[in-house]
């Protein structure tokens, strides 16, 4: 009976420990701690950043080759935290695309510094810990960002062992869209290396940035900020979250943006007052109704034109359909964009 008693008061001590720990933990990491009567419910934290993503079962030759790609990038990708004072607000994945010397450049996503609950605004003094691909940490230091692509550019100490990711220009043409995508990241606590495999769709994102694509590789918010390569081991884009799906801001737009950065310290984005659309993204009675003025038609599909916008007062209208511009002919929306 004395036994019972004591193993009783034991385990109580050890709950109330775990609890407190359980609260500590969520605290550091910038979770809401869940009440008494959501845990009771079953309710539970999910799409955190801790959360993995991985659909590579090992026995498929199609998986082992996604890990053979995504191995291949290993030493260029890093893991991102911003800290407020002990509190972490926001981890994501980055890229190595510049080795100098004496420092590193990193890409990733401007998330990592905004302020939570208002996204147009970004905290200052935040600090940044940037985990390496060998598992150790590094202080990072902003260098520059923009919030309406939502990219930022972090900057930290060189390290010989890794390497900066060949990004250059990429054509989005037919045969990029027949070809395996896979969206890499990597976990900020673990430091392990995720992938996941997808093809690129004829489809505008949900997100509000008409120069985002989108690919069918699922990823968890940890892998925000990642790359996204092509079955050759090409820089293609700069992943994001969605449930379903990826959208990427494609490799064309970022090294506009870098030169943006570095001519003037700031993206320079003109407003023309049009959206457009890739044709094949288009609902089938539209492409009907094209097919029958232009039976061998490509391009873009004008979607919506502004009234008194630069785009109207230059003729271009709803429903048109722009195959060439300055001689390049256009197949997606993204070319249009960054010619502009």
């Amino acid at each position: 009976m004395h036994k019972r008693q004591k193993t009783s008061s034991l385990l109580n001590f050890k709950l109330e420990d775990f609890k407190s720990r359980l609260r500590r933990l969520y605290m550091l990491r910038g979770y809401p701690m869940p009440s008494e009567s959501q845990r009771g419910a079953g309710m539970h934290l999910v799409n955190t950043f801790e959360e993995r993503f991985d659909d590579l079962d090992g026995y498929s030759e199609e998986h082992a080759l996604v890990k053979l790609l995504a191995s291949s990038m290993s030493n260029s990708v890093v893991s991102l935290a911003s800290f407020e004072r002990n509190v972490r607000r926001f981890t994501c994945t980055g890229t190595i695309f510049r080795h100098m010397p004496y420092e590193m450049t990193i890409l990733t996503s401007a998330s990592l510094v905004r302020c939570l609950g208002d996204e147009a605004k970004f905290v200052n003094k935040l600090k940044i810990k940037v985990c390496l691909p060998n598992g150790k940490l590094a202080v990072g230091k902003l260098w520059k960002y923009d919030c309406n692509y939502n990219i930022a550019i972090v900057k930290t100490k060189s390290f010989l062992e890794f390497h900066g990711a060949h990004i250059h220009g990429v054509q989005f043409n037919s045969e990029l869209f027949q070809t395996n995508l896979v969206a890499i990241g990597r976990c900020y606590e673990s430091g392990q290396l995720m992938a996941s495999s997808g093809m690129l769709l004829h489809k505008n994102s949900i997100l509000d940035c008409q120069e985002l694509m989108v690919a069918t590789c699922k990823i968890t918010k940890a892998g925000i900020g990642g790359p996204l390569i092509d079955s050759s081991g090409n820089f293609v884009g700069m992943n994001f979250y969605s449930k379903d799906e990826t959208p990427f801001l494609p490799v064309s737009i970022l090294l506009k943006c870098f030169k943006h950065f570095e001519i003037s310290g700031r993206v320079v984005k003109p407003s023309l007052g049009l959206r457009v659309g890739s044709l094949g993204a288009q609902k089938l009675s539209i492409c009907e109704e094209i097919h029958r003025s232009f039976p061998h038609a490509h391009g873009i599909y004008v979607e919506m034109v502004l009234d008194g916008s630069p785009a109207a007062l230059s003729g271009i209208k709803g429903g048109d359909l722009i195959s060439t511009l300055d001689g390049v002919a256009l197949s997606n929306a993204q070319e249009v964009l960054y010619i502009l």
